[in-house]
């Protein structure tokens, strides 16, 4: 007869079961996507020590040309720099196998947990690359950039979904005739839909060595490359019965690269714990990580309280942590907001 014990079935007949991982749908397509890419530059600092830093740069020439007529004064502009301010964040987990449910189950525990680490970072780091767009985006006081983001989504009972120019009227309104450095649209399934039902959505085919031809699960919009991830923010407008499952669903639009990844310097990444008179004896996988997710683009300001050398989630969400640094016309980050 089935049973439970520490949170594990077993069977006390067999007292050995063929162990499955719970399916794990959530994907992490935006951080596959190449929004981000290694920067070697970040690298080679934040990989001997420290967690912040700055990354120079010039500022576009400006300048007068004067009339080359023998009898007229050059006039010389100086150059300008700024810079960028970059933060390296860390994080640790830790998951406990007791020896005995494998003793009781034949559950492997332990290889269960090395098995799906690389999952679950992934989608925490995805979080915090979601978490830190929507901080800049947050960024007040330049209108330009304020005009990066595009919500018509409906607080009614009347849905303001997406339609077939949305995204090119974004990033035409944006970028203006640097558009092309937009090369991606990452949507919820919702809003995919909605624009395969206007038949505008196109899937990418490939034709089998039987002559068939069959959908690669990649897509394109208006010349984009079209990533569908449900992991996109997605809120509820909630307000009366008409209304209540009303929900606003964000569409990013972004070029390659626009962040920035490096890892930070991590002396001991993962190590096991044994404890051998605990729960009569258990292991335990300790994981650390330290990085650095930098939109370029954007600085980071050090918070005037509650900094411990280590951004928490509440200071890299914060916008007031932000500050833009280059023109929004040559940021290739934008959002639409839709009702689907």
């Amino acid at each position: 007869m089935a049973k439970t014990y520490l949170n594990y079935p077993f069977d006390d007949d067999l007292f050995i079961a063929r162990w499955n991982a719970e399916p794990d749908s959530e994907k992490t397509a935006l951080l596959d996507s190449g929004v981000m890419v290694e920067d070697p530059e970040l690298a080679s600092r934040l990989m001997s020590s420290g967690n912040f830093g700055t990354i120079p740069f010039y500022k576009t020439l400006t300048g007068t040309p004067v009339n080359h007529d023998g009898q007229t004064d050059i006039t010389s502009t100086e150059t300008q720099a700024d810079q960028q301010n970059y933060v390296a964040y860390g994080r640790d987990v830790a998951w406990t196998a007791r020896d005995f449910v494998g003793e009781l189950s034949g559950a492997d525990s332990i290889g269960h947990i090395i098995s799906s680490i690389a999952k679950f970072w992934a989608k925490y780091r995805q979080k915090k690359i979601i978490a830190i767009l929507g901080a800049i985006f947050g960024i007040t006081g330049n209108a330009a950039w304020t005009a990066h983001t595009v919500d018509v989504g409906s607080a009614t009972a009347t849905a303001r979904k997406i339609n077939e120019t949305d995204l090119n009227d974004l990033a035409t309104d944006t970028l203006g005739d640097n558009k092309d450095a937009y090369k991606l649209a990452i949507m919820h399934s919702s809003v995919a839909r909605t624009l395969e039902n206007l038949q505008v959505l196109d899937y990418w085919k490939q034709t089998d060595a039987n002559g068939i031809q069959r959908n690669l699960g990649l897509a394109s919009v208006n010349g984009y490359t079209v990533i569908i991830d449900d992991g996109v923010p997605v809120t509820a407008v909630g307000g009366s019965e008409a209304n209540k499952d009303l929900k606003k669903y964000t569409t990013y639009l972004l070029g390659t690269g626009v962040l920035r990844h490096c890892w930070a310097r991590q002396d001991v990444p993962v190590e096991v714990v044994r404890e051998a008179m605990k729960n009569n004896g258990q292991d335990t996988l300790v994981t650390r990580i330290r990085e650095c997710i930098h939109p370029n683009g954007f600085s980071f300001k050090i918070p005037s309280t509650g900094w411990t050398n280590s951004p928490t989630d509440a200071q890299l969400e914060a916008s007031a942590n932000w500050a833009l640094k280059f023109a929004p016309k040559e940021i290739p980050i934008a959002r639409l907001i839709t009702n689907g």
